[in-house]
């Protein structure tokens, strides 16, 4: 059975407190984050049900937004996501480039993870930084003006981090 923490779950209460009684399904976006924080970064059927539950609301509204959303993932990742801007003006700055050459440095394609579990390349829409491009979203941090060097810094930072 899945289950939060009792910490994930006073914070879910929280959040849901923020809404008026009857209109709990607007916590949903929130509270899908706090599940893929607190169940290894992807959202499972189980865990959908269980925010449906939370939430008193039916399973295919938790599922109309997780898989509308690009920030939700429907699968395991990485313990890194490289998610890299693909839409207009990061595309005219090079993205295409960039994302070719993280598939070829990873030895992956779009939507794998690395064989040790570190690294998933998710090209992705609009992130909303077009001034900073070509750039990625790696968690809550934006990766801005990427170059291939950029790219094999922060892959050897990630892995130095990820065996300490």
């Amino acid at each position: 059975m899945v289950k939060f923490s009792e910490e994930k779950l006073n914070e879910v209460k929280k959040i849901m407190a923020r809404y008026p009684e009857g209109k709990q399904k607007s916590a949903v976006i929130p509270v899908l984050h706090v599940a893929q924080e607190e169940f290894d970064g992807w959202l499972d059927v189980p865990v959908m049900d269980y925010v449906a539950e939370l939430l008193d609301i039916t399973p295919i509204e938790v599922y109309e937004v997780a898989t509308f959303y690009t920030m939700f993932n429907l699968k395991p990742v990485g313990k890194y996501v490289l998610e890299i801007c693909q839409t207009g003006p990061c595309m005219l700055n090079g993205s295409d480039e960039i994302i070719s050459y993280v598939k070829e440095k990873l030895g992956i394609q779009a939507g794998e993870t690395t064989d040790d579990g570190l690294f998933t390349l998710k090209p992705a829409e609009c992130l909303g930084a077009c001034g900073y491009a070509p750039m990625m979203q790696l968690g809550k941090h934006y990766k801005e003006f990427l170059t291939k060097e950029k790219i094999d810094e922060l892959i050897d930072e990630l892995r130095a981090a990820a065996t300490n």
